[in-house]
């Protein structure tokens, strides 16, 4: 059960940070925000961006082995990167209609499959 609240923790955490960090890039296209500066931008993001730490951090106490959960923290580490580069794809597919998933792209996540795979063996 741990195991899958860290891991759901991280999806939400991610989902918060990409938001965050590439959110923004949308921001013409929005009316509210199209005559912001980028220090206004800066301190949205990190409005964000505290969601990802109230998920992140929780994630990692209820994962991490020390403190009674199922991963070391090299594990954490691999899933959360896994987590992140999925959640980026989903919102890149689905909010920026000009990016596209190519062959490259998935080979590099067939690679990041074959980390966690090795992370994971005992």
């Amino acid at each position: 059960m741990k195991a899958l609240y860290t891991i759901l923790f991280l999806i939400a955490s991610n989902s918060f940070m990409t938001l965050a960090w590439y959110g923004h890039l949308k921001s013409k296209e929005m009316s509210w925000s199209q005559n912001l500066g980028l220090f206004s931008i800066i301190l949205i993001s990190w409005g964000i961006a505290f969601f990802e730490y109230v998920l992140q951090v929780p994630a990692n106490r209820i994962g991490f082995k020390e403190y009674g959960g199922p991963f070391s923290l090299v594990q954490l580490k691999v899933i959360q990167e896994v987590i992140t580069l999925t959640v980026f794809v989903v919102f890149s597919m689905l909010f920026f209609k000009n990016e596209s998933l190519k062959l490259n792209h998935a080979i590099g996540f067939v690679f990041l499959m074959l980390a966690v795979y090795f992370i994971f063996k005992k």
